[in-house]
């Protein structure tokens, strides 16, 4: 706002109440702009119904993007297992989150778009026994086997394999996110010190029986009904295609 040039006054009480006028002037402005400033979320697409048809599941085809890699992870229990232990028998659908996210476009995306997945996963009987959902943990500090076990209770179905993952410690989980170009960073403050939050990009990877990355879906192309497509053209490959 334009700078006003005042007269020197006398009178303390009266250049008391000019100075608090102005900050309340100036407080007002800077209240009003940010209000007039503010930006609305934008959901993103996987929380609506798709607005174009899915593609035709066989019509297409998806390309090996390379091999799915390894790791040390704890189930829900706090058993030790090989991350390949839960691939190979059938398609994967993996996502890295942390509980404690609070980016409507970041993990709870991913956890309702398997959420919506799971849905159709009971619906379709010719599915349901044929792709394993793996929610992965990136905070092992914070999420612990008893906190993804409570994290998972309100999504779990009769039959689904819908598994809550973390890891042991970073030491373990560090290879994981690189071998799957995972970026994640822990946010600090000014003097360094931990906020709690952690800043990521969204990625879910589609992993066929030989253990391939499919096809791996950010936050514009993450939706159910796409899903579905791509893993029904997988199954039409047959469990013994490479997918080269």
């Amino acid at each position: 706002m334009p700078r006003r040039r005042l007269r020197p006054r006398t009178d303390s009480t009266t250049a008391s109440a000019w100075c608090a006028a102005l900050i309340l002037a100036v407080a007002g402005g800077f209240a009003q702009a940010a209000h007039e400033h503010a930006e609305p979320v934008v959901l993103a697409p996987g929380y609506a119904d798709l607005e174009f048809e899915a593609p035709l599941p066989g019509s297409y085809a998806l390309p090996s993007l390379g091999d799915a890699p390894e790791g040390r992870v704890l189930d829900e229990q706090g058993h030790e297992l090989a991350l390949h232990d839960l691939m190979g028998d059938r398609l994967v659908l993996l996502s890295f989150i942390y509980t404690t996210c609070s980016d409507v476009n970041g993990c709870p995306l991913a956890t309702h778009v398997f959420n919506r997945v799971a849905g159709k996963l009971a619906a379709s009987k010719d599915l349901g026994d044929r792709l394993r959902l793996l929610s992965v943990s990136f905070d092992p500090d914070h999420d612990t086997p008893d906190v993804m076990r409570a994290y998972g209770a309100p999504y779990q179905r009769e039959g689904l394999q819908w598994r809550f993952l973390t890891t042991s410690g970073r030491a373990d989980l560090d290879p994981i996110l690189e071998g799957y170009d995972q970026w994640v960073i822990r946010d600090v403050d000014a003097d360094g010190n931990p906020l709690g939050t952690i800043s990521h990009l969204l990625r879910v990877y589609l992993i066929d029986r030989n253990l391939r990355i499919r096809n791996i879906y950010s936050v514009s192309y993450l939706h159910a009904d796409t899903i579905e497509s791509d893993v029904r053209t997988l199954l039409l490959e047959g469990p013994d295609t490479d997918g080269d």
